[in-house]
């Protein structure tokens, strides 16, 4: 991201005025990608105006409060909602089409690694809210996930400092390695629950 609009200029100047709270609103509202606020949340604490923990917490609390949403709209707006009005949440048809794909496949345990996932990781939340998935396990799983992800980008945009708008370029190295590891999770999940499977109708023989 070189280049920003004026309007995000006055966004990111918005978030600013606010600190703490702005970075929560920022992600909640998701006008914005998570990974550009938070990246200038820690841009923020290279100026010295907020301090890492604090850009942490409230990018966290504002991360999953956001998926929360997106969730609520699952369960009773359901997917025709999405379809009409995910696009001002930057939420597209194919997105949802892939999270669906992957919930029916790994079940409510992709929640956390699906966070990791391009293109699922925005809409995972959706097929959670239409199968009516616990909402206590819907929220642990999803701060689990999202605190690792406010750390990266905070501290990236931490250390890139003035330069924080290369974060995409910057954080590439780190979300391919993620990426990675959190596939190598679902794979390991996947096989857990394939043998839990096999021996329940072992056990039923």
């Amino acid at each position: 991201m070189h280049v920003i609009s004026d309007v995000v200029s006055q966004l990111f100047e918005w978030i600013q005025s606010l600190g703490y709270i702005g970075i929560m609103i920022g992600l909640m509202i998701e006008v914005i990608p998570s990974e550009i606020v938070l990246a200038y949340g820690g841009y923020l604490v290279h100026l010295g105006e907020i301090n890492f923990f604090g850009a942490v917490l409230f990018g966290t609390i504002g991360g999953v409060v956001a998926q929360i949403f997106v969730y609520w709209i699952g369960r009773y707006g359901g997917r025709p909602v999405l379809e009409r009005y995910g696009k001002y949440i930057l939420i597209k048809k194919h997105h949802i089409d892939h999270a669906e794909a992957w919930f029916e496949k790994y079940g409510t345990g992709v929640i956390f690694t699906a966070r990791f996932i391009p293109v699922v990781r925005h809409a995972i939340s959706v097929p959670a809210g239409i199968s009516r998935m616990p909402i206590w396990r819907f929220i642990v799983l999803t701060t689990l996930a999202v605190i690792p992800w406010s750390v990266l980008f905070v501290y990236l945009g931490m250390t890139l400092g003035e330069n924080w708008e290369n974060i995409d370029e910057t954080a590439a190295a780190y979300t391919h390695e993620i990426i990675i590891g959190a596939i190598a999770l679902i794979v390991v999940y996947f096989l857990f629950k394939w043998l839990q499977s096999k021996k329940k109708r072992g056990n039923a023989a």
